[in-house]
């Protein structure tokens, strides 16, 4: 069983930074796929981005190309955040799985899930 702790988010102006983290512990596996997914009120959970565990590869929604970035330091997620829009504000949760389409943007892929964030972005 794994347990995903998420850290960051909060309210912020048009045009800042954020930082999120999502720490696992528990069960890790040696590679193991990590996301980020969003949902708005009133819309669908969403991709944000997606990395796997051990490799330099990784995926991100059109909507964040350019302003989000992925990484991961030993175990800990990250998704830096800069450049916020008000379209970005949405609670952010993270998510690992031992398939590969959790970090590419298959939220149905994803096993374990963080607790959520919110991350506001007000004009």
């Amino acid at each position: 069983q794994m347990l995903l702790v998420q850290s960051g988010g909060g309210s912020v102006q048009a045009g800042e930074s954020l930082r999120l983290s999502c720490e696992p512990s528990g069960y890790t596996a040696p590679n193991y796929y990590m996301g980020w997914f969003r949902q708005a009120p009133g819309n669908e959970r969403e991709a944000v981005a997606g990395i796997v565990t051990g490799a330099f590869t990784a995926y991100y929604a059109d909507s964040v190309k350019g302003r989000f970035t992925i990484s991961r330091n030993n175990a800990t997620l990250y998704l830096q955040m800069d450049s916020l829009k008000p379209d970005d504000t949405a609670m952010y949760y993270c998510a690992a799985g031992a398939q590969p389409p959790c970090a590419r943007g298959d939220q149905y892929s994803c096993r374990y899930w963080g607790q959520g964030t919110q991350v506001t972005v007000s004009s």
